[in-house]
């Protein structure tokens, strides 16, 4: 029989910098993901403007993490520079909540709670592949 071939979906997640608890938990969640291979671009630590453009060109996905929006600046300049490059975005509500910044609404391709089946079929239906 044939062997599916594994496709590995190019995200950025937005982050605060290295340690940033709810990015941590985040990962977590995607790593529990079965049969779902994925990239983070998102380097934690390397925020000058030009390496978070690299970093968000080579992704299919910025995954903002919508609890971080409003708290941190570097957060909402990852965001400016994805709608800049009209990457799509998956905003992912804080958790526990409902209410997510307005603006991030409007620009998101999709909206999700912390539930990894959801987060992972909607990144999937954002690539056309669900």
């Amino acid at each position: 029989m044939f062997e599916e071939e594994t496709r590995v979906h190019d995200l950025f997640i937005t982050h605060n910098g290295p340690g940033d608890e709810e990015y941590i938990s985040f990962i977590q969640r995607l790593l529990e993901a079965p049969d779902f291979e994925w990239k983070d671009h998102g380097v934690p630590g390397q925020n000058q403007e030009e390496e978070i453009e690299e970093q968000i060109q080579a992704s299919q996905v910025v995954v903002v993490l919508s609890g971080l929006y409003n708290r941190y600046p570097e957060v909402k300049k990852q965001v400016k520079i994805a709608r800049d490059m009209e990457k799509p975005m998956l905003l992912i509500r804080p958790y526990g909540l409902e209410e997510v910044p307005v603006e991030l609404e409007e620009w998101a391709s999709g909206v999700v709670g912390w539930n990894r089946v959801c987060i992972v079929e909607e990144i999937e239906e954002i690539l056309g592949l669900y």
